[in-house]
């Protein structure tokens, strides 16, 4: 019998090369679906799954050329290149006779190896235990080639008629996540109000607080790791630090005026969970720390506010006014308002209540800081958001029905918007990071574990920025995904 072609060579350097650069690719690739931690490149996947399939190289000249074409194959340019992937599907027909190969990922997690075999024209079949990766093979493998087949669709444009061609999975997906959008912002739109003169927030920095230590001074230390808000070559921005009447207070530099030489930003108030008291110089160690948050006697302070407005280039920042913290708490009452009705109507409180178990974070950083249930690493508009996005998303479902869609078709719409939830929930926590580098929100999620966030990030969901509620990345995937043709499967 003869050797697969992966047996012999393989363009390892090449392939790597294609595969690191798919990081940086955004339309249309999975990873911008769900996150997936340990979801194999595309180009690996599609290249070593073809290497494997063909035979080995007879001649020299051949083998140059199958090498060369693996590499064209494992590029994102080329994944629906009719070409190359009707060449390379014919190439592994070919090489089983002519009988289509049958593919079995047990453990598929994300979906590349699979979507790549199903790519390549095999009849492919994934599974997994984890109930978030079927989800996500789902709505990669299945609902693109079963429901994203283009139409031709009938429109009236004016007085006159005519055909145009959509898909109609990008098209339900759309209008249905624009309705939740609407829906929500209808609802609680009010308690991310713009300001007076038209910016909108972006979002809203937090800083954790504890009491000082020293009995003569107890004042209240906000935690902060460093004071950038805008740290870039045309531009820096920071909150500096002062103390009035036993109390820090922050004041913005560097926006309206020159940047302060003798400040330094990088100086924050806290560092491996040791906090400095700028009021009175004390230090808090490490465990008295933990120990503060974990008895409960820790807080949180609004300090500032993340702008953009519609008509103008860049973010502006402000400091937290006391409307800020009025309408902060508006959205804390209407949110126990809003769990007392969604129990009643769902029998299940709306905030998740389960317990973390200790063991499955290490470090085990959420317990540390008397963070011990799943609820706790989200604030009170935060859990408000997710709790009415979640409800809108489960009323699209219900309505679809109303209309006359197809049950199974309305699930496969309504997955991609609980992904899209799913998503939202990475940038509406209590962990995630303001990065004054790139003046955006970093999800909770940057990599694979939960640290602790001293000065947090609360996204608003209406900004139409990074971390806000977005289908239109979602729907490029799914165009893509409906792009690759059709594979017929068996019938179970």
């Amino acid at each position: 019998m003869k050797k697969r072609f992966i047996e012999v060579s393989f363009p390892v350097k090449e392939i790597s090369k294609e595969s690191a650069r798919e990081k940086n690719i955004r339309h249309g690739h999975i990873s911008t679906l769900h996150i997936w931690w340990t979801r194999k490149p595309l180009a690996s996947s599609r290249a070593t799954s073809y290497a494997a399939l063909i035979p080995e190289a007879e001649s020299d000249l051949e083998w140059d050329k199958k090498r060369q074409f693996i590499i064209e194959l494992s590029k994102w340019e080329n994944s629906l290149n009719s070409i190359v992937i009707e060449k390379a599907r014919k190439d592994i027909l070919e090489s089983n006779d002519g009988k289509p190969l049958r593919v079995l990922d047990p453990f598929a997690g994300g979906g590349s190896i699979p979507l790549e075999c199903l790519r390549l024209g095999m009849e492919t079949y994934a599974n997994d235990y984890n109930p978030v990766a079927v989800l996500i093979l789902k709505c990669t493998l299945e609902y693109p080639q079963k429901y994203g087949r283009l139409k031709e669709v009938k429109e009236k444009f004016g007085m006159l008629e005519g055909v145009t061609i959509k898909n109609p999975l990008v098209e339900d997906v759309k209008r249905w996540g624009n309705w939740v959008l609407e829906e929500v912002k209808k609802e609680i739109g009010k308690f991310y109000p713009q300001d007076e003169d038209g910016s909108i927030p972006v979002g809203y920095i937090w800083a954790r607080t504890i009491s000082c230590q020293n009995p003569l001074c107890n004042a209240e230390i906000p935690l902060m790791k460093q004071f950038w808000l805008a740290k870039k070559d045309n531009k820096k921005v920071a909150l500096k630090p002062y103390v009035k009447d036993n109390r820090v207070e922050f004041e913005i530099v560097g926006q309206d005026k020159e940047f302060p030489r003798e400040f330094d930003p990088e100086k924050g108030t806290v560092s491996k969970a040791i906090a400095n008291c700028l009021v009175c110089g004390s230090t808090v160690d490490d465990k008295t720390v933990r120990r503060l948050f974990q008895e409960g006697k820790s807080g949180q302070r609004m300090v500032a506010v993340v702008l953009h407005h519609p008509k103008r280039q860049g973010k502006t920042y402000r400091l937290a006014t006391e409307k800020d913290l009025e309408i902060y708490k508006l959205a804390e009452e209407y949110l126990e308002e809003k769990r007392t009705k969604l129990m009643e109507e769902w029998g299940i409180d709306s905030v998740p209540d389960e317990e973390i178990d200790p063991n499955s974070i290490k470090p085990r950083t959420m317990w540390l800081y008397g963070m011990t249930k799943w609820g706790d690493l989200f604030n009170s508009r935060q859990k408000l958001a997710l709790i009415t996005f979640t409800e809108k998303v489960r009323i699209t479902y219900q309505k679809m029905i109303e209309q006359g869609y197809d049950r199974d078709y309305s699930r496969a719409v309504v997955s991609y918007l609980g992904l899209g939830v799913s998503k939202l929930a990475t940038y509406l926590v209590v962990l995630t990071r303001w990065r004054p580098d790139v003046v955006s929100f970093e999800r909770a999620f940057d990599r694979q574990a939960l640290p602790m966030i001293w000065d947090y990030g609360e996204v608003n969901p209406f900004s139409e920025a990074r971390g806000s509620w977005d289908i239109e990345i979602m729907l490029e995937v799914i165009s893509h995904l409906s792009q690759i043709p059709h594979v017929k499967m068996k019938e179970k």
